[in-house]
């Protein structure tokens, strides 16, 4: 595998910003679909590559890792701030198909996170469906803009109203909300969920995975013995790529190592 960290400036930001790229050296493999790869709020882009064996488990599969840093965004135009949706999947999914072989279209490009990043790669993908085809989550908030920020107040609710606004609920950020609005069989992303059960996100996943079987949106769902560590997302990160493989299809599929 080869591996760069792009420096680029995002439109949409109006300022530099970096992201980490893993690239198969097999050419014979190309055109490369692309797994954007998210991190959580407190991270940045060097993160996955620092914590985990993401290049080994990737290689020879033909598969492309896309790592940006998005601050503490939550992957959304904030309703009074910066812009991380448009910087990835305008400026950045733009910058990556104009300088690599990548297979440039929603069916190969595909999206997995944590925490955060687990919300992000569901929010872009719900938000996306014709620029990715599938995301994964792991241990993610994704009861992030579903309930009321002002009913347990902390030191993150102003932050959060930030990118939010005052009307979340319902609205384009609040998962539940987006998943109801994706007609059967129209254009659904596939889905992977899954969570530690000493995770303190636990519920918050089991009520989306409730809410996924309500709406008849088939998924994966799955618990694990773990909680919010390194330890859990870097073994968990292996099912992402083995649900993920299949579906983008890459030309010389195999199993993480």
């Amino acid at each position: 595998m080869a591996f760069c960290e792009l420096k680029y400036f995002s439109p949409a930001l109006q300022k530099h910003i970096a992201a980490n790229v893993i690239i198969p050296e097999n050419r014979q493999l190309k055109p490369f679909p692309v797994l954007y790869l998210l991190h959580g709020q407190s991270d940045d882009h060097t993160i996955w590559m620092r914590r985990t064996s993401i290049e080994r488990y990737v290689e020879d599969t033909g598969l492309m890792v896309v790592m940006p840093d998005t601050g503490r965004g939550w992957y959304s135009d904030a309703a009074h701030g910066p812009a991380w949706e448009t910087s990835i999947v305008k400026d950045l999914i733009d910058l990556v198909d104009g300088i690599f072989p990548t297979r440039a279209n929603g069916a190969g490009r595909a999206l997995a996170g944590l925490s955060m990043g687990g919300y992000g790669a569901i929010h872009l993908a719900f938000n996306h469906p014709s620029r990715f085809c599938a995301a994964v989550s792991h241990s993610g908030a994704l009861a992030f803009s579903h309930y009321d920020l002002d009913a347990n107040p902390g030191a993150w609710s102003n932050e959060m109203k930030l990118i939010l606004g005052e009307k979340y609920i319902g609205s384009k950020s609040d998962l539940f909300a987006q998943a109801s609005k994706l007609v059967t069989g129209k254009k659904r992303p596939a889905i992977r969920i899954d969570c530690g059960t000493d995770d303190f996100l636990i519920e918050s996943n089991r009520l989306f995975h409730a809410h996924l079987n309500s709406i008849n949106y088939e998924h994966e769902y799955e618990e694990h013995p773990g909680a919010h560590t390194w330890d859990y997302w870097d073994q968990h990160i292996q099912d992402s790529l083995k649900f993920l493989l299949p579906i983008l299809n890459p030309a010389k599929p195999s199993s993480a190592k």
